[in-house]
This record gives C-alpha cells, structure tokens and sequence, in this order.
C-alpha cells in the first residue's frame, strides 16, 4: 500500500486508550504505538454538536505538541452520542446508564466522531456522522445489558459491537466503525490527503 510505504519512516501514535479505536486501526493495515494523555472532556455549551467532537479531538492533541517531533504523526478521537440536541457523554454509574438507555430506546439519534491528525506543523480535523435506530427494548434488558457489559466507558452507555448493538439496532445510517469510535474508511482518505499536502 503506497499510504503505508509513506508512513515507514513516522512514529504514528494513537493517542487514546480505547480498546475499540486500537482494534479498528490495528485491523486497517496501520503501523502505530498507543500514547494516552488524560485530558478534559468540557466544552462550551454554545457549540454544536459536530464542533463539540472537533473542539474535543483538538483539545485531546494538545498535549502531544511537546512530545511532537518533526516524524511524528498524532491521531486523536472523540465520539459523541445527540438525541434531540441533548449530548449524551459515558455514564457516571447504573442509573445514568440506565436513563440513556431509556432515551435512545425505540427511537434514533446520531453518533458523531471527531478526529485530529497532528504532525509538529500541521493539523486537520473532520468529523464524521452516523444515524442510529434502535428497536424497543425492555426494561430488564436494559438492566441485564448494563450488568453484563458496565458499557460506563462509552458514550451514550452502549457499544454497538456489544449484545445491545446485535440485538436492539435495527439499522445505520452512515459508517458502522464510526459508532465503534473511529471512522475508518474516512481517517484512510484523510491520512492519505494529509501525507500528500503536508508531508510530502
């Protein structure tokens, strides 16, 4: 693959500590090292919900600048769960996973996904969206999926790849891997353009 005979000779890091996006990068064919630097997940309530992603995959690159040397490239991520405007971010606990559930039961909403690749002089971001329908589920579905999977690491407290996503989705719009946590067919295309326009 010609993207990847470019990348040979660049530490790639994966700045995030999702099993999910390592997975999802390790099965594109990418050659990378994962880096974690906690950061703040605010933000300001008069974004929209496309800006909200963008403004928290910079935010996520911006502790990387010192670590930035001139072969180093950083790809940051954040995916956010909109029902009706409403941003629902992890769960803090049962309950609230419960009560999200229970909003984006037997209805839709929108999974966006906000990525940054950073090298030491430049940075693009993008985001990418996703329709997601959910079937009726009960409440003591809900309640088994939460005990069974603690979905307390993902945003709208379900993971499509998990029994919630097999059973109670009935359709997507848009990229399946985005709801996972990163947009892959769309990060491919943005590396290749970001190689050709900055690094080459």
């Amino acid at each position: 693959m010609i993207l990847f005979n470019q990348l040979k000779d660049y530490d790639l890091i994966l700045g995030s500590q999702s099993p999910r996006r390592k997975e999802l990068l390790e099965s594109a064919g990418f050659t990378f090292r994962t880096f974690s630097i906690p950061t703040s997940e605010d933000f300001p309530n008069t974004l929209k919900p496309y800006d909200i992603a963008q403004y928290l995959a910079r935010q996520k690159a911006i502790p990387y600048s010192e670590h930035l040397r001139e072969n180093t490239i950083v790809i940051t991520a954040d995916t956010i769960v909109v029902k009706d405007n409403q941003i629902l971010n992890k769960a803090a606990d049962t309950q609230q996973a419960s009560e999200m559930l229970s909003i984006l039961n037997n209805t839709s909403h929108k999974v966006i996904t906000g990525v940054c690749i950073t090298s030491k002089k430049y940075q693009t971001c993008f985001f990418e969206t996703t329709k997601v329908f959910f079937s009726k589920l009960t409440q003591d579905e809900i309640n088994w999926y939460i005990d069974k999977y603690h979905p307390f690491d993902k945003a709208g407290a379900y993971g499509i790849q998990e029994w919630i996503g097999m059973t109670g989705v009935e359709k997507i719009e848009g990229c399946y891997y985005n709801v996972v946590g990163l947009p892959v067919p769309r990060l491919f295309r943005e590396m290749k353009r970001f190689v050709q326009n900055f690094i080459l």
